[in-house]
């Protein structure tokens, strides 16, 4: 584009094969509008291990999530069991990136699902208070996902101390999680 090069039928052809190599490739209006389309080439990187612990915290803001799961539950006397997950997520294409992450923390899950999404889950309370949550208070996030991480201690510290099996704490947690991740931006 600097080089003008995008303003010929050459330039944007090239452009269109670059799209075509990245993420999901192109989408259906642009491959039948261009089917003669090569994606281009792209280098192999090769993955190293994760180097930097800030790396991950960078990462984690984009691609992970702090979730509150509140599920019925027969066994539980309230009748809802609480559960906290830690997940990134990724294309099946990254799936080393993601056993990187497991090997990284020493805990957690590597699940495969049908759409082709790779995701990374701690869910056992005891790696959620003794793994994810002093990372994240040593490698502090920067960014609005601060605010779900904060939720996130809280809802950790109700359950550890037993008081989510009260239904004052189970109503805690329900309102923490109302105003958690998208819920926050309605608030």
């Amino acid at each position: 584009m600097l080089r003008g090069e995008h303003l010929t039928t050459e330039g944007i052809l090239k452009i269109i094969s670059i799209k075509a190599s990245l993420n999901l490739g192109l989408p259906d209006g642009l491959s039948k509008a261009f089917p003669n389309i090569i994606p281009k080439d792209r280098s192999v990187v090769e993955y190293t291990g994760i180097q930097d612990p800030h790396w991950i915290t960078g990462f984690a803001y984009g691609e992970s999530c702090f979730f509150v799961e509140r599920s019925k539950s027969k066994t539980h006397s309230l009748g809802f069991q609480v559960r906290l997950k830690f997940i990134i997520s990724q294309n099946v294409k990254d799936v080393i990136l993601i056993n990187g992450l497991k090997d990284y923390f020493d805990c957690g899950d590597v699940i495969l699902d049908s759409r082709d999404m790779s995701h990374y889950v701690i869910r056992k309370i005891s790696n959620i208070s003794d793994v994810v949550l002093p990372f994240f208070a040593k490698y502090p996030l920067q960014s609005s996902k601060l605010a779900d991480f904060a939720n996130f201690c809280e809802v950790a510290n109700i359950i550890n101390s037993k008081a989510h099996l009260t239904q004052e704490g189970l109503d805690r947690i329900n309102q923490i999680k109302s105003g958690m991740n998208r819920g926050r931006n309605s608030n």
